[in-house]
């Protein structure tokens, strides 16, 4: 009897496009896929950091170049990964939050936090599927999205509406390019130790909050969404696309 052969985690040969790659969960994206092979584009706004990223993964003996790119900005998006491109496999992780009571919630902080979460988040879908479509290649496209997409939770009535979008977006996206063998689904972390989130963890009855909705025990760390990152980047994923994988220590559980 011929045994069936786990499908390879390996990305040798592939472009990889990571948004938000200068820190955190970002960051760990790049040198996941690196690590696994692939040539690694880390992009954010133009800083120092995103310098070093690019460096740091150069400098362990992988792949990495930096291309500064704000996603506010769709119609400069769309022209640089046209000339960058075309990537087999994009990374967004690019966001914002912005917490507080929803009776608070002004227009500038709604408008900023839909502008990254959303609007930047749908186009840089679309400019990536585009480059691909164009050559007729299959490719793999995810968001770093959250558990908030799939619940509510305290003071998070903005960030948690960008993030139940973006799961509608994924699913329509999936829908309409599965054909065309491109994949798009959504990573869902729980709430995962950064320089970001140290504030919410800083807050004694966030912290409270966070350690009884978290079943396994602790947080989340960024090594906890790298092999996420890869097994949808991979052909270990191949049939999976339109979903959302969530990382929440099973948080939505319940």
């Amino acid at each position: 009897m011929s045994l069936p052969r786990t499908p390879s985690f390996r990305l040798d040969g592939k472009k990889a496009l990571v948004v938000g790659a200068s820190s955190g969960i970002g960051f760990a994206s790049a040198v996941a896929l690196a690590e696994a092979g692939a040539a690694v584009s880390v992009a954010a706004r133009q800083s120092p950091k995103l310098d070093e990223a690019a460096k740091s993964i150069n400098g362990a003996g992988f792949s990495a170049d930096a291309i500064a790119l704000d996603i506010t900005n769709v119609e400069s998006v769309s022209e640089t990964i046209a000339s960058k491109g075309p990537f087999d496999i994009l990374v967004n992780s690019a966001g914002l939050a912005i917490h507080g009571p929803a009776v608070d919630t002004n227009f500038r902080d709604f408008d900023a936090v839909f502008s990254i979460n959303v609007r930047g988040a749908y186009f840089l879908l679309q400019a990536v599927a585009k480059g691909l479509i164009s050559r007729a290649m299959s490719g793999s496209l995810m968001t770093i999205s959250s558990q908030m997409a799939h619940v509510g939770g305290i003071d998070r009535a903005v960030y948690s509406g960008t993030k139940h979008a973006i799961e509608g977006i994924t699913k329509s996206m999936a829908i309409e390019w599965g054909k065309l063998g491109i994949r798009v689904n959504t990573i869902c972390p729980t709430f995962i130790r950064t320089p970001l989130t140290e504030q919410t963890f800083s807050n004694p009855d966030r912290v409270k909050w966070i350690s009884e909705k978290i079943k396994l025990g602790r947080v989340g760390e960024v090594e906890d969404i790298m092999a996420a990152v890869v097994y949808l980047a991979s052909d270990a994923s191949a049939m999976v696309t339109g979903t959302a994988l969530r990382v929440d220590g099973g948080w939505t559980a319940e």
